[in-house]
């Protein structure tokens, strides 16, 4: 009877627990995107950041 590759298993579960922890980086980094950082309204649809006058 074939032995488990208990090294091949290991090897799995941290490769899946990476993939996890990258998808959760990308969707925060996602997430910070779509929202200001200092909480001002960001460009309309259609405007650019060029088209928004500056604020003194």
């Amino acid at each position: 009877m074939a032995q488990p590759n208990y090294g091949f298993a290991k090897r799995q579960r941290e490769l899946a627990k990476k993939q996890k922890k990258e998808e959760k980086r990308l969707r925060k980094l996602a997430e910070q995107g779509t929202q200001p950082e200092d909480g001002a309204p960001g460009p309309q649809d259609g405007e650019t950041v060029k088209d928004v006058p500056p604020q003194a």
